[in-house]
């Protein structure tokens, strides 16, 4: 059973590359691929992940652990499921300093301070004595975010970091996201469904469907101009106060990749497709500059 297919893409230092598709498109197991974090079922069957000019699949699973921590952190979709209940904020924070960044006692503990200063959190002496089930969702997530920035790390992996938190929190890791990324020259890839988090935060999204990238562009240029079916059923079921009855939909459903189909994989649910969809998987091709597509009738799009 094949997860993804062909998945290819880059990121440039300082960018915040957004990777936007239904449940079920691929998003997190791109992630989890390039973190090497898979599942035990889980393998990778070919091609490279480059980082800094190395082959991160070529290295030793000691030599990946410290890429791992202290290059690349992620931040996961659920923040209190990823902390460990049974520690102290401190004591956590305190082993993450410690081991990448060789700090103890009272210095660990002044960075540790620093970190929930930096994340926006209120009293952190406080909440470093506090476990996670006495934190709101919010400063779960801040406290996440503390953990990854830790090893000053050069990329960050935020995989769906505002779906479990109300509409103003929301907001508000929106904006401390982007000041981060100013601040510490954070490399950003941002997993997401939120169309509208891209909008705010991304510079160049990505689409992907059952695990293939469709789409991808700067951000303006697909929102302006998408050429993909799937995109612009994404963007038209965006909800909006601007519009009045019922919310656009995408018919039917990502399906099952144990039942892909064959051809272009979002044939069966798209308003375009001939028969060549179904027989024949469409080339990327460029649309602008910066901006690709895989589509048979991507002219006919927009």
């Amino acid at each position: 059973m094949q997860v993804l297919d062909g998945v290819d893409f880059q990121v440039e230092d300082g960018e915040i590359l957004g990777i936007v598709g239904e449940s079920g498109s691929g998003k997190t197991m791109t992630a989890l691929s390039v973190t090497g974090l898979l599942p035990p079922a889980a393998k990778i069957c070919g091609g490279e992940v480059i980082f800094r000019g190395a082959n991160l699949l070529a290295l030793s699973r000691r030599q990946m652990n410290r890429v791992r921590g202290e290059k690349i952190s992620m931040i996961f979709q659920s923040p209190r499921a990823s902390l460990n209940p049974l520690y102290r904020v401190e004591t956590t924070l305190a082993q993450v300093l410690r081991t990448h960044r060789n700090l103890r006692g009272e210095s660990a503990r002044r960075v540790a301070l620093e970190l929930l200063v930096d994340v926006g959190l209120p009293d952190p002496p406080r909440v470093l004595r506090q476990y996670p089930h006495q934190l709101s969702g919010g400063m779960c997530q801040r406290v996440m975010i503390a953990y990854a920035l830790a090893s000053n790390p050069s990329l960050l992996i935020a995989d769906e970091p505002t779906t479990a938190l109300d509409v103003t929190v929301q907001l508000q890791i929106i904006q401390l996201l982007s000041r981060l990324r100013k601040e510490h020259g954070l490399t950003l890839i941002l997993i997401t469904h939120n169309l509208s988090v891209i909008a705010e935060l991304c510079d160049r999204v990505t689409v992907m469907y059952l695990g293939k990238i469709v789409e991808e562009g700067p951000v303006l240029e697909i929102f302006d101009r998408p050429r993909h079916p799937y995109t612009v059923g994404l963007l038209a079921s965006r909800p909006t106060v601007h519009v009045e009855g019922t919310l656009a939909t995408i018919p039917g459903q990502v399906p099952d990749v144990r039942e892909r189909p064959p051809g272009c994989p979002f044939h069966p649910r798209c308003p375009f497709a001939k028969e060549i969809c179904s027989e024949q998987h469409p080339v990327r091709e460029k649309v602008d500059s910066g901006h690709s597509v895989e589509c048979h009738f991507w002219r006919e799009v927009g």
